[in-house]
């Protein structure tokens, strides 16, 4: 396989070699926390680039069913009624609620698909670097052509493709920073989950506050201008990055038996994130819509924006994170932290709580607004302990000629989440509020049953291939 170095050092010179005094010296460095700084780098472009996706997320349902769908708008949305047709021909009949949130699901799925192809260009054609510039572009395009309802679904297709270049790349390289026995790697995954909730943070601040108060546009075209800080910080921080390796000209060697058992270990751990996805991601979706009535957002007389809840989910977030490296600090000293595979499993039965927790408060006539929040509280806690770790075992175990495909591959699962909460949605209103939440929380016990039952073979099935991969004796 051939290998062509598309990186360059820090004063401009060409690296010959990838793999030698670069790589080893970004490896070495603790500049930034204890870890390297490009992972500071990488975690500032992905902060914008979630500011941006996030405050889309945010909008999408109240902008669709307060906007787009209305009688004097929707007959003007070019290719809207073929689209809908196409999606009432598959799932048959749908009202607009139930349209909506297959949109939703649709879209934020597809997004998570599409770094399939974004990773065979970051790895065999352009480099991640080219590949997630250019979705970077594509991505703030799309946050700006949603100035247009007309130009709807042209909006969509440019925000996937971006996100396919972008997503998949950007998480690859944080991989590239360190040595693949380096312990921080999880921990690097946590700051990054942290940097990511920060863009979550402002988004509803932000974009959330511009949609709701001055208009959708305002909302979307400030989610354009944050993917586009992202791109500066991400080209300022390209002399900090791993390499690109570009394999060109003859065939990948095939992989060997080794490492297409990590690959089947790995599929294994990404099954709980689908049903994780189709539960936790209805909190950004249907979830705002009936918060918007059903929540009594008032403060001293004033009435929160519904979209600023996110701004506490990031909040959360990342007090989460920090709350969980502090407890697997302290349960490493004394030899009892839990392998990344048992904190997926840890994770799902996390979400399973806040679910039923906001099944319960929905029978309530008027939800009160920090019972509501603390839904969010629980949450937002569990992804500190299914996402770093999972992440950290494609990064540590995936075979390297398709590190970056295998990020893609978990998204896809995170996809298949998406497409099932699109299909979900159409129970929301048969079912109602309190019964809906309560069959959405028992999405995740599946995966967090396989995670606990099968974790030490799935733990022992990658660490052996990782020994005969590396020549190494049996850990």
């Amino acid at each position: 396989m051939a290998f062509t170095d598309t990186g360059t050092g820090p004063d401009g010179e060409d690296i010959a070699d990838p793999r030698g005094d670069r790589a080893q010296h970004i490896r070495n460095d603790t500049a930034f926390f204890g870890h390297p700084r490009g992972l500071g780098f990488l975690a500032g472009s992905e902060m914008w680039e979630r500011f941006s996706f996030y405050g889309m997320q945010a909008l999408l349902m109240l902008y669709m069913t307060k906007l787009l769908l209305t009688p004097e708008v929707e007959p003007g949305v070019f290719g809207l009624a073929a689209f809908r047709a196409l999606l009432s021909g598959i799932f048959g009949p749908m009202t607009d609620l139930a349209f909506a949130a297959q949109t939703f699901g649709l879209y934020s799925g597809t997004i998570l698909v599409t770094p399939l192809i974004g990773a065979w260009l970051g790895d065999r054609v352009l480099g991640r670097t080219k590949t997630v510039s250019i979705g970077a572009l594509l991505m703030a395009a799309g946050h700006l052509t949603m100035a247009s309802e007309r130009a709807f679904l042209i909006a969509l297709l440019l925000l996937i493709l971006g996100g396919g270049c972008f997503i998949g790349n950007l998480q690859a390289q944080i991989g590239g920073l360190y040595a693949p026995d380096d312990s921080r790697r999880t921990r690097a995954f946590g700051i990054y989950l942290m940097a990511l909730n920060v863009g979550a943070l402002m988004s509803p601040l932000i974009v959330g506050t511009l949609g709701e108060k001055l208009g959708f546009h305002w909302g979307f075209g400030a989610a354009g201008i944050g993917m586009l800080f992202g791109l500066v910080i991400y080209l300022v921080g390209r002399p900090h990055l791993a390499p690109d390796l570009i394999s060109k000209g003859e065939r990948p060697a095939p992989l060997n038996r080794a490492q297409w058992v990590t690959v089947a270990a790995l599929i294994v751990t990404f099954l709980p994130r689908i049903f994780a996805n189709a539960a936790a991601q209805q909190a950004y979706g249907i979830m705002v819509v009936w918060a918007d009535g059903a929540v009594d957002r008032t403060i001293f007389g004033w009435e929160m924006p519904v979209t600023w809840v996110l701004t506490a989910d990031g909040i959360l977030t990342i007090l989460g994170v920090l709350l969980a490296n502090r407890i697997w600090m302290r349960l490493a000293r004394r030899g009892r932290e839990p392998g990344d595979i048992a904190k997926i499993g840890i994770g799902n039965m996390m979400i399973v709580v806040a679910f039923v927790t906001v099944g319960l408060l929905a029978t309530l006539p008027k939800v009160p607004i920090f019972g509501w929040l603390g839904f969010y509280l629980l949450l937002t806690a569990s992804y500190a302990w299914f996402d770093p770790p999972g992440k950290a075992l494609i990064s540590r175990y995936a075979p390297a000629s398709i590190n970056g495909t295998m990020f893609a591959v978990s998204n896809v699962a995170s996809a298949l989440g998406f497409f099932l909460l699109g299909w979900l949605g159409r129970f929301y209103e048969p079912l109602g509020p309190s019964l809906y939440f309560m069959l959405t929380a028992t999405l995740p016990i599946g995966g967090a049953a396989l995670m606990f039952l099968f974790h030490r073979p799935l733990r022992r099935a990658l660490e052996a291939a990782e020994s005969r991969e590396t020549g190494q004796g049996a850990p």
